[in-house]
């Protein structure tokens, strides 16, 4: 199979004293399946999995799959540093009704590429559903090499991979390498590069609260094959993607952009700290901006 569309990891609404916002989060849910997106992730670094207990994952990825039912995909993060929670948490997404996973490799352990690729086979061989590999070493401190991703490779179940190192080069490595493994955009400000090399699917953050501007750039490129009009969708877009990937407040902002669009998103959990009301102010001018840019654009202007 291949991994195609938009595809959002969704926040995780809170109350004020940090408890999980169920109506809030089947709010958001609502929304982004109104607004046409692919997929909704559940239990990615988005969705602030970190900070929850096993019991509130498990507890969320069946919240999400009563919500959307068989309206959109759900695809379920594993993200644990012990391999038996991972394990554990892929054979819940399994019951809970997911379509697919996400996996990335266990943060703070740093493994080997071949310690790192036993972790994800144990997974794949203990659920047999579609895997996304999540390459994230800036979070994880792990990169998924070449000996991680041919053994991986051996499995039909490793469908794609989010690459969110932020190296074009590995962009190049995977298109032409390893094709067998779909490449998906994670990282916002490189997506016309890699919509040019190939992806079919953009694992996006911001679609959170603009997912129908998002999904015009996704549709520019890879659906129409217009990359005069998607450069002028991207550069409106690099105002948001400069605050969201450099400004060091990505949660934070994500959430923020929620409230802005009238959806309940409550604030982080600790240790992260709302935005400043100044941080606020610029966010709002961006997306005020680039949302007057983009309508232009859309409208043949």
């Amino acid at each position: 199979m291949q991994f195609e569309g938009i595809y959002t990891p969704i926040i995780t609404p809170h109350s004020a004293d940090g408890a999980i916002d169920k109506e809030g989060f089947a709010e958001v849910a609502e929304f982004l399946i109104s607004s046409g997106v692919h997929c909704i992730v559940v239990g990615g670094s988005t969705g602030e999995y970190y900070a929850q207990t096993n019991e509130e994952r498990i507890e969320l990825m069946n919240f999400a799959r009563e919500v959307i039912n068989q309206r959109t995909l759900l695809m379920v993060g594993t993200g644990a540093t012990r391999t038996e929670e991972a394990v554990m948490l892929a054979k819940a997404a399994k019951q809970a009704g997911a379509d697919f996973l996400l996996v990335n490799s266990p943060p703070y352990a740093v493994p080997t590429d071949l310690e790192n690729a036993m972790h994800a086979l144990q997974i794949d061989q203990a659920v047999n559903l579609p895997i996304m590999l999540y390459n994230y070493p800036g979070r994880t401190g792990t990169q998924m090499g070449e000996e991680y991703l041919e053994r991986v490779g051996r499995s039909k179940n490793f469908c794609g991979i989010k690459e969110s190192s932020g190296d074009i080069n590995r962009v190049h490595l995977l298109a032409r390498d390893y094709p067998n493994i779909g490449l998906c955009c994670g990282m916002d400000d490189q997506a016309l590069e890699f919509f040019a090399w190939g992806a079919r699917c953009w694992v996006c953050a911001g679609s959170n609260f603009l997912p129908k501007e998002h999904n015009a750039l996704y549709e520019a490129c890879v659906l129409e094959g217009d990359y005069t009009k998607g450069r002028r969708l991207m550069l409106a877009l690099m105002p948001l993607m400069r605050v969201l990937e450099q400004g060091g407040k990505f949660v934070q902002s994500v959430k923020y952009g929620c409230e802005l669009t009238g959806l309940r998103a409550g604030p982080p959990r600790l240790p992260l700290q709302a935005l400043t009301p100044e941080e606020k102010s610029e966010l709002e001018q961006v997306i005020n901006t680039l949302q007057a840019e983009i309508s232009e654009i859309l409208a043949g202007n």
